[in-house]
């Protein structure tokens, strides 16, 4: 079921805030924050966009293998940070976060040394 309490808030890099700034530039966090708003996203159904930054998302990342085992990407790191300031930010709130991607495509980058 829909409940009308649910929000939908997406996560952008805040060296690249493309949808909330309509700028690009250099960031660390692969996946997100490209330099045009692709086709099939649809702002209509987003309530909100929070930006988390490089070093969040890649200490995140790091937590998630270390404290959780949860072998994710960078972007999931940038997902479950920024879960964790709503979560913060929202008491009694229940917040999801949707993991999009593994960390084996991270290996050589020496995030997880």
């Amino acid at each position: 079921k829909y409940s009308s309490k649910a929000k939908v808030i997406g996560v952008e890099p805040a060296a690249s805030p493309m949808i909330t700034e309509g700028r690009s530039a250099p960031h660390k966090i692969q996946g997100i924050g490209v330099n045009f708003i692709p086709e099939n996203l649809n702002l209509d159904y987003s309530d909100e966009v929070i930006t988390i930054t490089d070093d969040e998302s890649i200490e995140m990342t790091r937590r998630l293998v270390r404290e959780e085992g949860i072998f994710a990407g960078i972007s999931s790191g940038a997902a479950v940070a920024a879960a964790i300031r709503l979560a913060s930010e929202r008491k009694g709130s229940k917040i999801v976060a949707i993991l999009p991607d593994h960390g084996d495509r991270y290996l050589s980058t020496g995030i997880f040394e």
